[in-house]
């Protein structure tokens, strides 16, 4: 990051968002910067939060008045300051202003909250499309009885035997890895490193590490399922997380030195955009029913998995993933009680109580109540902006979008 002129745009904005890291744990997903800048910002004292709201404003301010994004001229270009450029920055730049308000216990609403942060409003989804995916799911799901218990049944049957756990993850994450070269390119030296956790709020995470290296860190606490162990594979490494952020280092940070990307914080629309793209990758390499070829890999290894029923499953069941973003509603706007809130989870989502307090819990926390969006809205904004077509999977690989950018620029209707 050059700090000729002065520290630019960018360095502002990378050192806002470690210094607002010092306050929250996780917000600082990755960051693989100059260590100097992360050292000197762990030096200081801890920001208090009216003054980070304060250099939040300031750093807006500043983007719309056209100063230098690295320090240099500004808006004539030579600062390589590409309105899209400055568009994400500043998108990135209200969502850190939000996390600073909050922190700053000043009253934002849900739904405000999310769309700042996030860059795309919310909205609640009727209940009747979750009556009519539970009337779809009791047509396909075996057995008889009640739903919920059968849907619990059929996914507990499908729990994959510690001792070939890693060996199908392996077998995954090599397919898919060839097949993400083959079709968007992977840069030379990149690498995935998988391991089994446990005592862990997710299924599934991956630490990006900076030098295209990843850790993948896979939960055992509860059983892994066949049903969704290719999602978590292809989200979590390719075509998702791990290789958006190989192809971002490689061809944004070391080719065009533009240092915003090397650091990757949650609370902003990139969030978004990074889920919405890691959902919707299996479908892009694969195909939008990928289920015969993940049973080729499983099967081998004696691991359940019909993938006729599993693909009539997950069509039908889809629409239940909106079912927290009604949580978050009822708990945020509606002022409902947690209790009668986690009976509807495990109503409508089908769901153990157990799970649906997790889901819950997640729902109540300060900070990351507002994240369960990116998932409910990230996926069908990257879908319809894809539209099938791999070369528009590629824009969200490599280049800097944000939902509007999404919203204004639909895949054409196929024909």
């Amino acid at each position: 990051m050059t700090e000729h002129g002065g520290p630019g745009l960018v360095d502002r904005y990378v050192t806002l968002g470690l210094r607002l890291g010092r306050h929250i744990d996780g917000l600082v997903d990755a960051y693989y910067g100059p260590p100097g800048r992360a050292d000197a910002v762990a030096a200081e004292p801890v920001n208090p939060p009216d003054q980070l709201v304060a250099e939040a404003r300031k750093l807006l301010g500043d983007i719309d008045a056209g100063e230098g994004l690295d320090g240099a001229e500004g808006l004539d270009g030579s600062d390589g300051a590409t309105p899209g450029r400055r568009r994400w920055l500043r998108a990135q730049v209200i969502g850190l202003s939000t996390t600073a308000r909050k922190l700053d216990d000043q009253p934002i609403g849900y739904a405000d909250e999310v769309e700042l942060c996030y860059g795309i409003r919310p909205s609640r989804v009727d209940e009747s499309t979750f009556a009519d995916a539970h009337r779809r799911l009791d047509e396909v799901l075996p057995g008889g009885g009640p739903l919920a218990e059968r849907l619990v049944t059929w996914r507990e049957s499908h729990a994959v035997p510690p001792d070939t756990l890693r060996s199908a993850i392996d077998s995954l994450a090599e397919d898919f890895r060839d097949r993400t070269r083959r079709l968007f390119g992977l840069p030379e030296g990149e690498h995935v490193e998988f391991e089994l956790v446990s005592d862990q709020p997710w299924s599934g995470f991956n630490y990006y590490l900076g030098d295209l290296q990843s850790r993948v860190a896979v939960n055992t606490d509860l059983p892994v399922l066949s049903t969704s162990l290719a999602h978590l594979v292809a989200h979590e490494s390719y075509p998702g997380h791990h290789t958006e952020h190989t192809r971002k280092e490689v061809g944004l940070v070391r080719h065009r030195n533009w240092w915003e990307e090397s650091i990757f914080l949650v609370g902003t629309p990139q969030c978004l955009l990074a889920e919405g793209l890691a959902d919707l990758g299996l479908e892009v390499i694969v195909g939008r029913r990928p289920e015969s070829v993940v049973a080729e890999h499983l099967r081998p290894l004696g691991i359940r998995y019909d993938p006729e029923v599993v693909a009539a499953v997950s069509e039908a069941g889809e629409a239940l993933g909106a079912v927290r973003q009604n949580a978050a509603f009822r708990l945020h706007e509606d002022g409902a009680d947690v209790d009668t809130v986690i009976g509807e989870v495990a109503r409508w989502g089908l769901l153990s109580t157990d799970r649906a307090s997790k889901a819950v819990e997640f729902l109540t926390h300060p900070t990351w109540r507002a994240y369960l969006t990116c998932y409910v809205e990230g996926l069908p904004l990257c879908r319809s902006f894809v539209g099938g077509d791999p070369t528009r999977f590629d824009r969200l690989l490599c280049e800097q979008l944000t939902p509007a950018d999404l919203q204004a620029d639909p895949a054409p209707p196929p024909g």
